[in-house]
């Protein structure tokens, strides 16, 4: 089965992604435990990091930073629609 994929996002400068998925659901991804790792440093940049948008289905960055669309689905924090 294939998870549901990005249709929206918002990136807040607290580094959490309010993303809504193409099944409906909402979601909010908090970043902030990949900062420290390789092309994720550049993230910390506040303004940065709200240049996020959707791309093929999941969130991705400027200098091709992006998060795995299952990763961002089974690990976000459901909130009621």
């Amino acid at each position: 089965m294939i998870n549901p994929r990005v249709s929206k996002v918002d990136a807040n400068h607290a580094y959490q992604l309010h993303l809504t998925f193409t099944n409906g659901e909402s979601g909010l991804y908090d970043c902030s435990k990949l900062l420290e790792f390789g092309v994720f440093k550049e993230l910390r940049d506040k303004q940065y990091f709200k240049q996020a948008i959707v791309t093929n289905g999941t969130v991705s960055w400027p200098h091709e930073q992006d998060i795995c669309p299952d990763t961002l689905y089974l690990d976000s924090v459901k909130k009621n629609a």
